[in-house]
Protein backbone atom coordinates (compact mmCIF):
# COMPACT_ATOMS: atom_id res chain seq x y z
CA UNK A 1 0.00 0.00 0.00
CA UNK A 2 3.01 2.23 1.01
CA UNK A 3 4.11 1.31 -2.26
CA UNK A 4 1.35 2.11 -4.23
CA UNK A 5 0.86 5.51 -2.63
CA UNK A 6 4.19 6.75 -3.12
CA UNK A 7 3.77 5.84 -7.09
CA UNK A 8 0.77 7.69 -7.68
CA UNK A 9 2.65 11.02 -5.30
CA UNK A 10 5.60 10.33 -7.69
CA UNK A 11 3.27 10.69 -10.68
CA UNK A 12 1.94 13.34 -9.54
CA UNK A 13 4.80 15.67 -9.26
CA UNK A 14 5.87 14.48 -12.00
CA UNK A 15 2.69 15.68 -13.96
CA UNK A 16 2.27 18.82 -12.66
CA UNK A 17 5.57 19.90 -13.37
CA UNK A 18 4.78 19.39 -16.41
CA UNK A 19 1.89 21.99 -17.02
CA UNK A 20 3.09 25.46 -17.48
CA UNK A 21 3.51 27.52 -14.74
CA UNK A 22 1.31 30.47 -15.68
CA UNK A 23 -1.42 28.23 -17.95
CA UNK A 24 -4.35 30.19 -19.73
CA UNK A 25 -7.61 30.00 -21.00
CA UNK A 26 -7.37 30.34 -24.89
CA UNK A 27 -10.24 29.78 -27.28
CA UNK A 28 -11.08 30.73 -30.61
CA UNK A 29 -14.39 32.34 -32.33
CA UNK A 30 -12.43 32.78 -35.68
CA UNK A 31 -11.60 30.93 -38.06
CA UNK A 32 -14.69 28.20 -37.68
CA UNK A 33 -14.63 24.65 -38.02
CA UNK A 34 -14.99 24.18 -41.91
CA UNK A 35 -14.91 27.75 -42.56
CA UNK A 36 -14.22 28.85 -46.33
CA UNK A 37 -12.32 31.98 -46.54
CA UNK A 38 -12.55 34.15 -49.56
CA UNK A 39 -9.37 34.59 -51.24
CA UNK A 40 -8.08 37.72 -52.03
CA UNK A 41 -5.72 37.45 -54.90
CA UNK A 42 -5.04 34.05 -56.85
CA UNK A 43 -2.19 32.74 -54.87
CA UNK A 44 -3.27 33.91 -51.28
CA UNK A 45 -6.02 34.97 -48.77
CA UNK A 46 -6.13 36.25 -45.03
CA UNK A 47 -7.56 33.96 -42.33
CA UNK A 48 -8.85 36.35 -39.36
CA UNK A 49 -7.98 34.89 -36.02
CA UNK A 50 -10.56 35.66 -32.87
CA UNK A 51 -11.04 34.66 -29.61
CA UNK A 52 -10.89 35.05 -26.10
CA UNK A 53 -7.78 34.66 -23.37
CA UNK A 54 -7.09 34.69 -19.65
CA UNK A 55 -3.53 36.62 -20.61
CA UNK A 56 -0.43 38.01 -18.60
CA UNK A 57 1.50 41.10 -19.40
CA UNK A 58 4.23 39.19 -21.19
CA UNK A 59 1.85 36.60 -23.31
CA UNK A 60 2.86 36.43 -27.00
CA UNK A 61 0.14 34.78 -29.65
CA UNK A 62 1.68 32.89 -32.52
CA UNK A 63 -0.41 31.16 -34.88
CA UNK A 64 0.72 27.70 -37.08
CA UNK A 65 -0.54 26.26 -40.31
CA UNK A 66 -0.64 22.31 -40.97
CA UNK A 67 -1.17 21.19 -44.47
CA UNK A 68 -1.69 17.19 -45.38
CA UNK A 69 -0.50 16.97 -41.88
CA UNK A 70 2.93 18.35 -42.26
CA UNK A 71 2.99 21.40 -39.74
CA UNK A 72 4.36 25.03 -40.91
CA UNK A 73 6.43 27.13 -39.01
CA UNK A 74 4.85 29.02 -35.95
CA UNK A 75 4.21 32.82 -36.76
CA UNK A 76 3.84 35.30 -34.44
CA UNK A 77 0.12 37.17 -34.45
CA UNK A 78 0.14 41.15 -34.56
CA UNK A 79 -3.03 40.26 -31.86
CA UNK A 80 -4.68 43.49 -30.81
CA UNK A 81 -5.87 42.88 -27.42
CA UNK A 82 -9.73 44.61 -26.11
CA UNK A 83 -9.54 43.23 -22.08
CA UNK A 84 -9.65 39.37 -22.91
CA UNK A 85 -10.55 39.23 -26.39
CA UNK A 86 -7.90 39.23 -29.36
CA UNK A 87 -8.48 39.57 -33.03
CA UNK A 88 -5.32 39.23 -35.56
CA UNK A 89 -4.64 38.30 -39.16
CA UNK A 90 -2.79 35.78 -40.80
CA UNK A 91 -1.81 35.80 -44.73
CA UNK A 92 -1.96 32.08 -46.22
CA UNK A 93 -1.59 30.58 -49.26
CA UNK A 94 -4.70 29.70 -51.23
CA UNK A 95 -5.57 26.08 -50.52
CA UNK A 96 -6.98 23.96 -47.31
CA UNK A 97 -7.86 22.31 -45.59
CA UNK A 98 -5.48 23.60 -43.19
CA UNK A 99 -5.09 22.82 -39.76
CA UNK A 100 -5.07 26.32 -37.80
CA UNK A 101 -3.46 26.01 -34.29
CA UNK A 102 -2.77 29.25 -32.06
CA UNK A 103 -1.35 29.03 -29.12
CA UNK A 104 0.36 31.26 -26.04
CA UNK A 105 3.19 31.16 -25.12
CA UNK A 106 5.19 33.00 -21.80
CA UNK A 107 8.84 33.31 -21.65
CA UNK A 108 9.26 30.91 -23.78
CA UNK A 109 6.90 28.25 -22.61
CA UNK A 110 3.58 27.73 -24.17
CA UNK A 111 0.67 28.33 -21.59
CA UNK A 112 -2.04 27.94 -23.88
CA UNK A 113 -3.24 26.70 -27.37
CA UNK A 114 -6.65 26.08 -29.81
CA UNK A 115 -6.93 24.57 -32.87
CA UNK A 116 -9.15 24.69 -35.79
CA UNK A 117 -9.22 21.08 -37.44
CA UNK A 118 -10.44 22.49 -41.10
CA UNK A 119 -10.38 26.13 -42.67
CA UNK A 120 -9.68 26.79 -46.04
CA UNK A 121 -8.85 29.72 -48.80
CA UNK A 122 -10.54 29.95 -51.82
CA UNK A 123 -14.26 30.48 -53.42
CA UNK A 124 -17.42 32.28 -51.63
CA UNK A 125 -20.47 31.86 -53.63
CA UNK A 126 -24.18 33.70 -52.20
CA UNK A 127 -26.79 31.42 -53.43
CA UNK A 128 -30.44 32.97 -53.68
CA UNK A 129 -33.92 32.70 -55.14
CA UNK A 130 -36.67 30.35 -55.09
CA UNK A 131 -36.61 26.84 -54.30
CA UNK A 132 -34.89 25.44 -57.03
CA UNK A 133 -31.49 27.40 -55.53
CA UNK A 134 -32.69 25.56 -52.21
CA UNK A 135 -33.27 22.34 -50.96
CA UNK A 136 -35.76 20.94 -53.06
CA UNK A 137 -34.86 18.60 -55.87
CA UNK A 138 -35.50 14.92 -55.99
CA UNK A 139 -32.30 13.47 -55.16
CA UNK A 140 -30.19 15.04 -52.16
CA UNK A 141 -26.53 15.42 -53.22
CA UNK A 142 -23.04 15.62 -51.30
CA UNK A 143 -20.05 16.69 -51.89
CA UNK A 144 -17.33 14.11 -53.61
CA UNK A 145 -14.09 15.95 -53.31
CA UNK A 146 -14.58 16.62 -49.37
CA UNK A 147 -13.97 20.22 -50.25
CA UNK A 148 -17.43 21.94 -50.25
CA UNK A 149 -18.64 23.88 -47.47
CA UNK A 150 -21.63 25.75 -46.25
CA UNK A 151 -22.78 28.39 -43.98
CA UNK A 152 -25.88 29.29 -42.46
CA UNK A 153 -24.65 32.73 -40.72
CA UNK A 154 -23.48 30.89 -37.80
CA UNK A 155 -21.61 27.43 -38.57
CA UNK A 156 -19.70 26.01 -41.27
CA UNK A 157 -19.83 22.47 -42.43
CA UNK A 158 -19.19 19.90 -45.45
CA UNK A 159 -22.28 20.89 -48.26
CA UNK A 160 -23.98 18.01 -48.25
CA UNK A 161 -27.76 18.42 -48.74
CA UNK A 162 -30.12 19.60 -47.86
CA UNK A 163 -27.65 22.84 -47.31
CA UNK A 164 -28.31 24.82 -44.17
CA UNK A 165 -29.99 28.51 -44.50
CA UNK A 166 -32.14 27.28 -47.29
CA UNK A 167 -35.31 26.04 -47.46
CA UNK A 168 -36.57 22.34 -47.78
CA UNK A 169 -35.24 19.37 -46.54
CA UNK A 170 -34.23 17.73 -50.73
CA UNK A 171 -31.41 17.92 -53.00
CA UNK A 172 -29.57 20.97 -54.33
CA UNK A 173 -27.13 21.65 -57.05
CA UNK A 174 -24.75 22.92 -55.10
CA UNK A 175 -22.20 20.01 -54.06
CA UNK A 176 -21.92 19.00 -57.54
CA UNK A 177 -21.66 22.80 -57.96
CA UNK A 178 -18.40 23.17 -55.45
CA UNK A 179 -16.71 20.17 -56.98
CA UNK A 180 -16.92 21.00 -60.27
CA UNK A 181 -15.13 24.16 -59.08
CA UNK A 182 -12.83 22.59 -57.17
CA UNK A 183 -11.81 20.80 -59.24
CA UNK A 184 -11.12 23.01 -61.99
CA UNK A 185 -9.62 25.55 -59.51
CA UNK A 186 -7.68 23.47 -57.13
CA UNK A 187 -9.06 25.51 -53.95
CA UNK A 188 -11.89 24.66 -51.01
CA UNK A 189 -15.52 26.19 -52.58
CA UNK A 190 -18.24 27.80 -49.90
CA UNK A 191 -21.69 28.43 -49.92
CA UNK A 192 -23.87 30.54 -47.89
CA UNK A 193 -27.30 29.41 -48.84
CA UNK A 194 -30.00 31.69 -49.05
CA UNK A 195 -32.93 30.47 -51.35
CA UNK A 196 -36.91 30.30 -49.91
CA UNK A 197 -39.38 28.59 -52.03
CA UNK A 198 -41.82 29.27 -54.01
CA UNK A 199 -40.79 33.45 -53.44
CA UNK A 200 -41.40 36.01 -55.69
CA UNK A 201 -38.76 38.52 -56.40
CA UNK A 202 -41.20 41.42 -54.17
CA UNK A 203 -41.02 39.50 -51.63
CA UNK A 204 -36.86 40.24 -51.28
CA UNK A 205 -37.11 43.95 -51.34
CA UNK A 206 -36.40 45.56 -48.47
CA UNK A 207 -38.78 46.69 -45.58
CA UNK A 208 -41.75 49.33 -47.47
CA UNK A 209 -40.73 48.65 -50.93
CA UNK A 210 -43.78 49.04 -52.98
CA UNK A 211 -45.79 47.37 -55.76
CA UNK A 212 -49.55 47.52 -57.06
CA UNK A 213 -49.92 43.92 -57.17
CA UNK A 214 -49.00 41.15 -54.61
CA UNK A 215 -47.32 37.64 -55.65
CA UNK A 216 -49.18 34.69 -55.34
CA UNK A 217 -48.32 34.04 -51.63
CA UNK A 218 -48.32 36.90 -49.64
CA UNK A 219 -46.87 35.87 -46.21
CA UNK A 220 -43.64 38.59 -46.60
CA UNK A 221 -45.86 40.80 -48.16
CA UNK A 222 -48.54 43.41 -46.52
CA UNK A 223 -51.39 45.61 -48.05
CA UNK A 224 -51.54 49.23 -47.12
CA UNK A 225 -54.38 51.52 -47.01
CA UNK A 226 -53.78 52.95 -50.34
CA UNK A 227 -54.63 49.52 -52.04
CA UNK A 228 -50.86 49.19 -53.15
CA UNK A 229 -48.16 46.71 -51.06
CA UNK A 230 -45.28 46.36 -49.83
CA UNK A 231 -42.49 44.00 -49.06
CA UNK A 232 -42.11 43.19 -45.25
CA UNK A 233 -38.53 42.87 -45.70
CA UNK A 234 -37.49 39.79 -43.80
CA UNK A 235 -35.91 38.00 -46.95
CA UNK A 236 -33.70 41.32 -47.59
CA UNK A 237 -32.50 41.17 -44.28
CA UNK A 238 -32.43 37.59 -43.59
CA UNK A 239 -29.65 37.87 -47.36
CA UNK A 240 -28.12 41.12 -45.96
CA UNK A 241 -27.00 39.84 -42.52
CA UNK A 242 -25.10 36.66 -43.94
CA UNK A 243 -23.55 38.32 -46.24
CA UNK A 244 -22.19 41.46 -43.84
CA UNK A 245 -20.89 38.08 -41.46
CA UNK A 246 -18.31 37.35 -44.49
CA UNK A 247 -17.09 41.15 -44.65
CA UNK A 248 -16.27 43.30 -47.47
CA UNK A 249 -15.64 41.25 -50.53
CA UNK A 250 -16.08 38.32 -48.63
CA UNK A 251 -17.46 36.43 -51.49
CA UNK A 252 -16.98 36.24 -54.48
CA UNK A 253 -20.38 36.47 -56.12
CA UNK A 254 -24.15 36.20 -55.71
CA UNK A 255 -25.88 33.29 -57.77
CA UNK A 256 -29.40 34.84 -58.28
CA UNK A 257 -31.92 31.89 -59.37
CA UNK A 258 -35.53 32.70 -59.33
CA UNK A 259 -38.59 33.75 -61.55
CA UNK A 260 -41.04 31.06 -61.51
CA UNK A 261 -43.55 32.62 -59.19
CA UNK A 262 -43.31 35.92 -60.67
CA UNK A 263 -44.16 34.16 -64.32
CA UNK A 264 -47.59 32.92 -65.67
CA UNK A 265 -49.41 32.72 -62.17
CA UNK A 266 -52.99 31.02 -62.50
CA UNK A 267 -54.46 34.23 -61.29
CA UNK A 268 -53.16 36.47 -63.27
CA UNK A 269 -53.52 39.73 -61.32
CA UNK A 270 -50.51 37.85 -59.02
CA UNK A 271 -48.14 37.33 -62.26
CA UNK A 272 -45.65 40.17 -62.30
CA UNK A 273 -44.40 42.01 -65.85
CA UNK A 274 -41.33 41.66 -67.09
CA UNK A 275 -40.71 45.38 -66.96
CA UNK A 276 -41.49 45.37 -62.93
CA UNK A 277 -39.37 42.22 -62.83
CA UNK A 278 -36.29 43.91 -63.75
CA UNK A 279 -37.37 47.31 -62.24
CA UNK A 280 -37.53 45.28 -59.06
CA UNK A 281 -34.68 42.67 -59.19
CA UNK A 282 -32.16 45.83 -60.19
CA UNK A 283 -33.30 47.37 -57.04
CA UNK A 284 -32.51 44.41 -54.93
CA UNK A 285 -29.01 44.36 -56.58
CA UNK A 286 -28.89 48.00 -55.95
CA UNK A 287 -29.94 48.29 -51.99
CA UNK A 288 -28.29 45.01 -51.05
CA UNK A 289 -25.04 46.40 -52.29
CA UNK A 290 -25.45 49.02 -50.01
CA UNK A 291 -26.52 47.19 -46.93
CA UNK A 292 -23.17 45.78 -47.54
CA UNK A 293 -21.23 48.07 -48.29
CA UNK A 294 -19.65 47.01 -51.54
CA UNK A 295 -20.19 46.35 -54.99
CA UNK A 296 -21.17 42.46 -55.23
CA UNK A 297 -21.21 40.95 -58.55
CA UNK A 298 -24.34 39.01 -59.70
CA UNK A 299 -25.18 36.54 -61.61
CA UNK A 300 -28.88 36.06 -62.60
CA UNK A 301 -30.70 33.24 -64.21
CA UNK A 302 -33.03 32.52 -66.92
CA UNK A 303 -35.94 31.09 -64.80
CA UNK A 304 -39.40 31.00 -65.96
CA UNK A 305 -39.68 27.19 -66.24
CA UNK A 306 -43.29 25.76 -64.32
CA UNK A 307 -44.56 22.27 -65.90
CA UNK A 308 -44.72 20.72 -69.53
CA UNK A 309 -47.00 23.20 -71.27
CA UNK A 310 -45.67 26.05 -69.24
CA UNK A 311 -42.21 26.09 -69.82
CA UNK A 312 -41.24 29.72 -70.30
CA UNK A 313 -41.97 33.57 -70.10
CA UNK A 314 -40.50 35.42 -72.80
CA UNK A 315 -41.50 38.62 -70.43
CA UNK A 316 -39.35 37.15 -67.03
CA UNK A 317 -36.92 35.73 -69.39
CA UNK A 318 -36.15 38.78 -71.15
CA UNK A 319 -36.22 41.11 -68.01
CA UNK A 320 -33.46 38.50 -66.88
CA UNK A 321 -31.32 38.92 -69.90
CA UNK A 322 -31.43 42.91 -70.11
CA UNK A 323 -30.27 42.99 -66.84
CA UNK A 324 -26.68 41.20 -68.30
CA UNK A 325 -27.32 43.53 -71.34
CA UNK A 326 -27.03 46.40 -69.15
CA UNK A 327 -23.88 45.10 -67.11
CA UNK A 328 -26.03 45.40 -63.94
CA UNK A 329 -25.72 41.19 -63.64
CA UNK A 330 -23.39 38.46 -65.15
CA UNK A 331 -24.88 36.21 -67.21
CA UNK A 332 -26.45 32.85 -65.40
CA UNK A 333 -27.45 29.76 -66.89
CA UNK A 334 -30.52 29.18 -69.03
CA UNK A 335 -32.51 26.83 -66.64
CA UNK A 336 -35.75 26.86 -68.57
CA UNK A 337 -33.86 24.67 -71.28
CA UNK A 338 -33.79 21.65 -68.06
CA UNK A 339 -36.89 19.24 -69.10
CA UNK A 340 -37.74 16.35 -69.17
CA UNK A 341 -36.55 13.56 -67.12
CA UNK A 342 -33.89 16.31 -65.76
CA UNK A 343 -37.43 17.40 -63.49
CA UNK A 344 -38.54 15.64 -60.79
CA UNK A 345 -41.74 12.93 -61.27
CA UNK A 346 -40.22 11.90 -64.59
CA UNK A 347 -40.62 15.50 -65.97
CA UNK A 348 -43.89 16.38 -64.88
CA UNK A 349 -42.77 18.41 -61.79
CA UNK A 350 -41.06 22.33 -61.19
CA UNK A 351 -38.04 21.30 -59.25
CA UNK A 352 -35.05 19.31 -60.73
CA UNK A 353 -34.55 15.27 -60.21
CA UNK A 354 -31.44 14.09 -59.85
CA UNK A 355 -29.80 14.43 -62.98
CA UNK A 356 -31.21 17.58 -63.41
CA UNK A 357 -29.59 19.24 -59.93
CA UNK A 358 -26.07 17.92 -62.07
CA UNK A 359 -26.84 19.42 -64.73
CA UNK A 360 -27.83 22.76 -63.41
CA UNK A 361 -24.55 22.30 -61.76
CA UNK A 362 -22.85 21.65 -64.52
CA UNK A 363 -24.60 24.81 -66.15
CA UNK A 364 -23.44 26.91 -63.19
CA UNK A 365 -19.65 26.24 -63.67
CA UNK A 366 -20.36 26.67 -67.51
CA UNK A 367 -20.80 30.69 -66.90
CA UNK A 368 -19.21 31.25 -63.36
CA UNK A 369 -15.74 29.39 -64.19
CA UNK A 370 -14.39 31.84 -67.67
CA UNK A 371 -15.42 34.53 -65.04
CA UNK A 372 -13.98 33.40 -62.40
CA UNK A 373 -10.81 32.59 -64.92
CA UNK A 374 -10.76 36.42 -65.45
CA UNK A 375 -10.64 37.47 -62.18
CA UNK A 376 -7.77 35.88 -61.24
CA UNK A 377 -5.91 36.75 -63.78
CA UNK A 378 -6.29 40.33 -63.31
CA UNK A 379 -5.13 39.75 -59.41
CA UNK A 380 -2.81 37.34 -59.43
Amino acid sequence: MKTSLALLTLWLTVATATLPAHAVDLSLTSPLEFQVVQRTTQAKGTIAIAGQITKSADTVLEARISTDGKPGDWRRLAAVFTGNTFTAQLEVSAGGWYRVVVRATAGGQTVGEATVEHVGVGEVFVVAGQSNSANHGSEKQTTKTGRVASFDGKAWRLANDPQPGASGGGGSFMAPLGDALTQRFGVPVGFVPCGIGATSVREWLPLGARFPNPPTIERRVQRLPSGEWESKGQAFEMFTARTKVLGPRGFRAVLWHQGESDANQRDTSRTLAGKLYREYLEQLIRESRNAIGWQAPWFVAQVSYHVPGDEASPDIRAAQASLWQDHVALEGPDSDALKSELRENGGKGVHFSGPGLREHAARWAEKVSPWLEQQLKSNP
